[in-house]
Formats: C-alpha cells, structure tokens, sequence
C-alpha cells in the first residue's frame, strides 16, 4: 500500500484534465483504508472511483484515494440478491447480471464509472433509477472508523443525489452495495429511443440482453467515448419546474418537452433540450466546448483546463437563466 506523492490525476478522470494530487493511494479493504486515513488525518482527503463525474479545476491539496474494493458475491439469503464492491466497473457489473439471469439494469448499460459512484449519484436512464434495486449500502465512516449499513430508505435517493452527496458528504465512504434484483424480467421500454432502436434491430420480442445491446448502441450514438474525448457524460441535471411554468413556456415554446417530476405539481424538462435551444450545441471556443450531437455534454477536445470548462459550464446556466428563467445544476462534481 504505497503512498505517492505529486501524482498527476489526468489518467483518472475522464475529462482529462491535468492536475495533480498532493499524496495519491490506492485501498481495496477496510484495513488498508483506516491506516491511509489515520496516518493522513492532518491533510483533506477525497475518494475516486473512475473520475467519471469528477471536474478538477485545480490540483488538490490533500490525499486522493482511488476505490479499487473488488468482488461480486450471490447472497445466500434470498434469490437475486447480490453483494457488489465498489470499485467494481458498473458496467462490466452490468454485463455479469446479464450473463447470470439477474434483470433490472439492461437500461442502465454503458454508464462510465464505478458501483461505489451508483447509490452516490443515484445513476439514471432511460427510465430507470438505481435506487430501484438497491436494498444497502455499506460505508465507511471517516472519523469513527466504523462501517454502517444504510438502508434504502436511510439512503434518502432523490434525482442524481442521496445523502452520500448532500447531508453526509464527505462523512462516508462506499465499500460495497447490495442489489436485489429480478429473476424474471420486466423490461422498461417507453423511455427515449429504446423501441425505435429495437425496431432497427429488427427485434419485436426483445430479451434483457438484447434491451441492454440497444441502450449501448444509443449511446454510443450520441454520447462521445471519454477514451477519445475528454468528458464526464451528462453535465448537468434536468431541471423540474412547476407545472405553472412550464405551460407558460410551452406558450412561447410550443415543443418544449417534459417528463414526470419526481416533485408534486412539477415536471422534468431535459436540459439538453434547453441548451441546444439557446444555440450552445456545437459551440467550442479553444479546447473547451458543447458536444456536437449530445447539447448535455461538455468536452475536453484536448488540453482545456478544469476552470475553462466551468468557465463555459456558468456561461451556459446564465444564459439558460436569462432565456427560460430556469437554474440547471451541474451534476458533475467541481473540485
């Protein structure tokens, strides 16, 4: 368990953005955590997974711990339960479902980062949430030592959010999650473009797999891989707004969508869709820009600095504040 010292943090993020770490480790148990943040409890610490929704606008002062729990275990207590480390990649975790007839995730395929991020972020798309088939989270809390386990509830999932990223930020740290997945599928097909693309495979009575295979080829449709372009995937959240505004706006926009909100008497407007209206979608100035066929993502085309990318990212919410009257939220998290 080795400590280095002035490590550049550009291979672990994927918007490639440099900047270095004071002291950089890596745990992949309990043990080795408690002794790296012991011996290092003068200095500020923070946890990566695979940089996945992480933007540095600066080097940090402190320790970067690299999550690397291994391990996927089928719980004995029930059928469908499984017991996932969270430096697991989420979609390789994907994947295995599949492979051992365990259904729920097919829409949730190709999402870049690690398990330990999914209850964090509470990961989302096309119609399903992660908090669905979640029943635990074990974590680690940083001053008493002591690993909790949070119930679904206790994990307070909200959109993108938990209480890992709000109340208990900082507080916990993720070592393993527990699924309790289905046995027999129930695929969720309404959202986005799963059937059109289902349709172009030629698919009329898909499988599981085949529902994730789908998920896949949307996104690497409209989404650019962080191996090639700097990215972090969705920068920002959907917003949702009262019911009362958005039958103002569809006034004035008359093809304004929206989505069930998960707040009474309001509605989720995608924010891509805001973007590409205010004319972003495309925009580069130097190395930072809007991805050319996703308005949501914002990209490193090669040597952007982390504040030239908030620079464009606040850029982008006044702009949408001043056309709409509406706040997007990053949901990239901005060190």
């Amino acid at each position: 368990m080795e400590v280095l010292e002035n490590v550049s943090l550009k291979p672990f993020s994927t918007f490639g953005i440099e900047a270095k770490a004071r002291y950089w480790a890596t745990f992949s148990n309990e043990a080795e955590l408690k002794t790296l943040l012991t011996t290092y409890k003068h200095v500020p610490f923070m946890v990566l997974g695979e940089g996945s929704n992480v933007l540095f606008t600066q080097d940090f002062e402190g320790l970067v711990l690299v999550n690397q729990v291994k391990g996927i275990s089928v719980g004995k207590e029930g059928v469908g339960k499984v017991r996932v480390g969270a430096g697991e990649n989420w979609h390789q975790f994907v994947s295995w479902t599949l492979e051992n007839g365990l259904y729920g995730l097919e829409n949730l395929s190709l999402i870049y980062g690690s398990v330990g991020a999914s209850p964090m972020q509470n990961i989302g798309a096309y119609g399903v949430e992660v908090k669905q088939f979640i029943t635990n989270v074990l974590a680690y809390h940083t001053e008493t030592h002591e690993i909790h386990s949070f119930t679904n509830r206790d994990c307070a999932f909200g959109y993108r959010s938990s209480i890992f990223k709000t109340t208990h930020k900082g507080k916990y740290i993720i070592l393993w999650v527990d699924f309790q997945l289905q046995t027999v599928p129930d695929l969720q097909l309404a959202y986005g473009d799963i059937q059109k693309t289902l349709a172009e495979m030629q698919i009329t009575l898909p499988t599981p797999r085949e529902v994730s295979q789908a998920v896949i080829k949307i996104r690497q449709s409209k989404l650019p891989n962080p191996a090639e372009i700097g990215n972090a995937g969705s920068f920002f959240k959907n917003p949702e707004i009262p019911l009362a505004q958005f039958e103002a706006l569809k006034k004035q926009y008359p093809t304004l969508p929206a989505y069930p909100a998960s707040e009474a008497e309001c509605v989720k407007i995608p924010a891509g869709w805001l973007i590409e209206q205010a004319g972003w979608k495309g925009y580069r100035r130097g190395e930072a820009g809007v991805h050319e066929r996703q308005a949501l993502v914002l990209v490193n085309y090669g040597n952007a600095t982390g504040a030239e990318i908030l620079d464009l990212a606040q850029k982008i919410q006044n702009d949408l504040f001043e056309k709409f009257g509406i706040q997007i939220i990053p949901e990239v998290n901005v060190v």
